[in-house]
């Protein structure tokens, strides 16, 4: 097992962290919580069949920033704060404070949980803190657990941090390496003396294309720490896609384990096991459950592929494909599914099960697991044969679109004249990306509907006095471009999922996005069609209060493919095409009813970008052509606004273009404008709204703050093809510091507008 769900059954972390924040809940109160949720989790595993729990795992908020503290990389702006209280100032790294910026996020490989990137420089110098990893091995084992602490591995930590603002550019953190081995081997030592017999370090960067010189310094990693005389066993963990180059090396390190993902594109790791000669000698821990996705695993296919690798390693363990962090806990708990459907589910505790009856058909034979195999079998069989996964009119739509459905009729520069005209905005226009604050009162009003203390006319009452809010106090602060604030909707996925067919809502499969932020990806689990409008109504109430111009606003279908727990018995691109035609009829819709202008948000483009580079062309244009079948549709003054946030864009930079949108927006405040830099230099031709306000920390940015992230996007992009933004939607935050932060972005714009025309 390499990792679990961290929240509680009931999402116990969250409300504790959330109440040490709000001062609700002090220091002590918040250790016994996270003690009692690791205490539980390793219960379950022990109780289950798994005989070696993982510990370090756990996190309050990010397992890489726990890293970052592990070695000793607290940035000097946050040194102080660290030093005087180490909670708190672990705290303000992850979100900082009013005077103090945080570390930057992104998107940990091609998953939806998000990371905090290591700030590095030629003066770090690392230190070793084993304080959290070794206390918590102690507690598993006081508990009577065997137990396997989990670390980040010293290559993937370097691979993935940045240089520090400020850094002269060409530093890479790589030339570290040098500085951070003594103290990972520190580390080790540190462990050992606590009693860990074995410690994982996580190499998920080892599945990506990897240089020649990074493939040696991993073999220099290993062969260093495999040299050190009073360690622990090593078991070098890589999951996520094939280890492909990387596995040669690990073949050879002196380390004891290795762990390979046998699941998706990584089941090419099979193959090439095979051909560097298995792994002698060594323990391979081989993940042939899924650790990422929630369909019940092929138990025969697994114990096929399980028994061919009994003659590639000297011991051959069962295990997910990776963390079980990105599965819900429990699908046990999930009382309002069909029953059927749920015979097709296997969140955290049922993989673990799964786990545990593999290793007992492996151990054991098949004849030990007999029924377990004929139950599997029938409810494989259950699935493939359900009608609620087969719609031949949805099919049939999509066999019948045309390339020439998936392109605008008109050229960017005649769109962009028409728009212009149509829309009459300002230099500079400032919107927002979409969402406003999700107040406790709009969540207590959606409870109340559930549970029926609210019947449906009181609710829309609720929200629509919430939109009228929402507008007026726009209006008030001078954006130029308005969102009705999205009210209604309880998550930018699920709320589309919920009226869509093939689709189905969790009540309980909440999932950790970042920090506090949990999310119940819906399941997408037949083909895809619209019955109805879905944001109509919402978005014609919201224009009828304005004569400015409000957006209508949707999620593209990249986004609700990798935000939903998605079918796995066809490809993804025809997936995609199915909610793409679904999201084209909305969009169409939308224009009916008098949008000027409506956004299609793309977050996940980045994200669902493949690990290893031949993989990707094909991902892209199925991608890209999903985006544009879903907005191709419309007039050539209607403009086509899409988002994205949170991820490293340079990659994707030639996809971003084929997207064919008027207008993108995205996150740019934490990366201090880099993205505005790199749209400039791939000759990006539309309007850009990079990001001026950091909307994942509670600090208000000032306004001149903000002005000064325009000039240097100013410096990248003409004035006439710079939108003012946040850098994403502004349902996590409260009121107060919403108001204050857009005010200051509206006077940023202003007073650049000025600067311009003088």
């Amino acid at each position: 097992m390499y990792g679990y769900p961290r929240q509680g059954p009931n999402r116990e972390l969250k409300k504790a962290v959330e109440g040490y924040w709000a001062g609700r809940v002090d220091a002590d109160a918040l250790q016994a919580t996270a003690a009692g949720l690791r205490r539980d989790n390793w219960r379950q595993l022990a109780e289950a069949g798994i005989g070696e729990v993982p510990t370090g795992d756990f996190s309050f908020y990010d397992h890489v920033l726990d890293a970052t503290v592990a070695v000793g990389a607290i940035p000097p702006r946050h040194r102080a704060a660290v030093d005087a209280d180490p909670l708190a100032g672990y705290f303000a790294m992850a979100r900082g404070t009013q005077d103090v910026a945080p570390l930057e996020m992104t998107k940990w490989f091609d998953t939806n949980y998000h990371y905090l990137v290591p700030e590095l420089g030629p003066d770090t110098v690392f230190s070793a803190d084993s304080a959290k990893p070794v206390s918590e091995l102690r507690e598993a084992l006081a508990l009577g657990h065997r137990a396997r602490p989990v670390l980040v591995g010293p290559l993937t930590y370097l691979l993935l941090a940045k240089p520090a603002p400020g850094v002269a550019a060409g530093f890479e953190p790589i030339t570290l390496l040098d500085r951070l081995l003594p103290v990972y081997a520190e580390l080790l030592g540190d462990l050992r003396a606590a009693g860990a017999e074995w410690v994982q370090l996580d190499e998920p960067a080892l599945v990506q294309d990897r240089t020649p010189a990074e493939l040696n310094a991993a073999a220099r990693v290993y062969r260093e720490l495999g040299a050190l005389t009073d360690r622990p066993s090593i078991l070098v963990a890589t999951y996520f896609d094939r280890a492909g180059e990387a596995l040669k090396v690990l073949a050879k390190a002196p380390v004891e384990g290795v762990g390979l993902d046998f699941t998706g594109p990584g089941a090419a790791n099979l193959a090439d096991l095979a051909a560097v000669g298995g792994l002698p000698g060594k323990r391979l821990v081989a993940g042939v459950v899924d650790g990422r996705n929630i369909w019940i695993n092929d138990l025969e296919k697994s114990l096929t592929t399980l028994a061919t690798l009994l003659g590639l390693a000297d011991r051959v363990d069962v295990a997910p494909s990776s963390s079980l962090l990105h599965v819900p806990l429990d699908a046990g708990r999930e009382r309002d599914l069909d029953p059927q459907v749920a015979r097709w589910l296997a969140f955290a505790r049922q993989k673990t099960a799964e786990i545990t009856t593999l290793a007992r058909g492996l151990r054991e034979g098949v004849h030990a697991i007999t029924a377990e195999l004929a139950a599997n079998r029938a409810d494989l069989a259950s699935r493939a044969a359900s009608a609620l996964t087969r719609d031949p009119a949805v099919r049939a739509r999509v066999a019948a679109t045309t390339p020439g459905d998936a392109r605008r009729a008109q050229a960017y520069p005649e769109r962009a004249e028409a728009q212009r005209a149509r829309l009459g905005l300002p230099l500079l226009p400032t919107t927002t990306i979409g969402s406003f604050p999700q107040t406790a009162e709009l969540r207590t009003a959606r409870a109340d509907l559930r549970a029926g203390r609210l019947d449906g006319t009181g609710y829309r009452e609720r929200m629509e006095a919430e939109v009228r809010e929402v507008v007026a106090y726009q209006e008030k602060a001078g954006l130029d471009v308005l969102v009705h604030g999205e009210p209604e909707r309880n998550d930018m996925v699920q709320y589309f999922a919920e009226q869509l067919t093939g689709y189905l809502a969790t009540q309980q499969g909440w999932v950790q996005s970042y920090g506090t932020r949990y999310v119940r990806p819906p399941v997408l689990a037949g083909d895809i069609s619209r019955p109805h409008p879905m944001t109509v109504e919402w978005f014609r109430y919201a224009q009828d209060l304005t004569e400015r111009p409000v957006k209508g606003m949707l999620t593209g279908p990249v986004t609700m493919l990798a935000w939903s727990f998605v079918r796995d018995d066809q490809p993804l691109a025809d997936t995609a095409r199915q909610v793409a035609l679904a999201l084209r009829d909305e969009v169409t819709d939308l224009e009916a009813a008098g949008a000027a202008v409506v956004q299609v948000d793309e977050p996940a483009l980045r994200e669902t970008l493949p690990l290893r580079a031949a993989d990707r062309p094909a991902y892209l244009d199925w991608a890209t052509e999903a985006f544009r079948l879903s907005t191709s549709g419309v007039r050539a003054d209607t403009q086509v606004h899409t988002h994205m946030c949170y991820a490293e864009f340079g990659e994707i930079m030639t996809a971003i273009d084929e997207l064919d949108a008027d207008v993108i927006s995205l996150e740019a405040a934490r990366s201090h404008m880099q993205v505005a830099h790199e749209l400039a230099g791939a000759g990006y031709p539309r309007e850009v709204g990079p990001g001026v306000y950091d909307i994942h920390s509670p600090r208000v940015p000032s306004a001149e703050e903000a002005a000064e992230l325009l000039r240097r996007g100013l410096a990248a992009i003409p004035a006439e093809r710079l939108w003012v933004n946040p850098d994403c939607g502004l349902k996590t935050r409260g009121w107060p510091e919403t108001r204050a932060s857009l005010e200051n972005l509206v006077a940023a714009a202003r007073a650049v507008r000025g600067e311009l025309a003088g």
